[in-house]
């Protein structure tokens, strides 16, 4: 009798690696924000009180924002896709300090753990946008025109700068503990020198130019320019975050690829 040829196993290679992600995705979600919705609700409130706490005292000093009239609108563009960036890359540069003891298995790989924390934050921050930025134009009674591309272009560009800063930091923070240290005061001045609450085009010269090779600035203009029709954000270059993005995204897996057992192991 001919023996039949068994098709190739790489749809169960498939599942087993999605249902790993998504075993990883509920265990960070049960880590970080417990148990009950208070826990997964206070992910939300962060970026409220954030928000809150610019517009009380800018409102101090300014009788409207650098662009609109709005305040809270204003700094929740800026706000919220920094945050975004900084949640995703922080967090995935930690996924191998996270998840080291369950990398030992032979069904969980470092690219599971990258992926699964990508998923669960940047899910994260799409809920907190789709929540905040119509609850602020209901509260205030904002007309704005939303270009919904703009919008989502500008969030995905946080993303994948998120993405590729955090696979590289994972290796770099792992293998060398003094960067953790110092990418934290690299970090310190970014709310500032980001566009966060200011507009890039107010920025005289020449610092302006020096600003735009700061990759964040970049993404955040384009969500402003999806808030405000008005704002027109020249200056936005996807093509260089991408291109930063990819770099970093490309070393990083590299590297982790070469030394993700020792560094598993040590």
């Amino acid at each position: 009798m001919t023996n039949i040829a068994l098709p190739p196993a790489l749809p169960r290679k498939r599942t087993g690696t999605l249902q790993t992600v998504m075993a990883l995705i509920l265990r960070e979600m049960s880590s970080t924000y417990g148990r009950s919705a208070l826990g997964y609700l206070w992910a939300i409130l962060e970026p409220v009180a954030g928000i809150m706490l610019m517009t009380f005292l800018f409102s101090l000093a300014f009788r409207s924002p650098s662009l609109g009239t709005n305040f809270p609108l204003f700094f929740a563009s800026g706000v919220l896709p920094f945050m975004a960036y900084m949640d995703i890359s922080g967090k995935m540069s930690l996924a191998l300090r996270f998840s080291k003891q369950l990398l030992f298995y032979p069904g969980v790989t470092y690219i599971d753990a990258l992926i699964a924390r990508f998923i669960l934050n940047a899910l994260t921050h799409v809920l907190i946008a789709v929540m905040l930025f119509p609850l602020i134009l209901f509260l205030y009674d904002v007309n704005v025109i939303i270009d919904m591309k703009a919008l989502a272009m500008g969030y995905l560009l946080a993303f994948a700068l998120g993405i590729g800063v955090g696979t590289l930091n994972c290796f770099l923070l792992s293998v060398f503990p003094i960067w953790e240290r110092a990418w934290a005061i690299l970090n310190r001045p970014l709310l500032l020198i980001s566009g966060v609450i200011f507009l890039y085009d107010t920025v005289p010269m020449p610092y302006r130019d020096w600003l735009w090779w700061n990759p964040l600035v970049h993404p955040i203009g384009l969500v402003r320019k999806g808030i405000y029709s008005t704002y027109d954000a020249e200056y936005v270059s996807s093509v260089y975050v991408l291109t930063v993005s990819g770099i970093t995204l490309m070393l990083g897996l590299l590297l982790l690829r070469r030394y993700h057992r020792d560094i598993i192991n040590f």
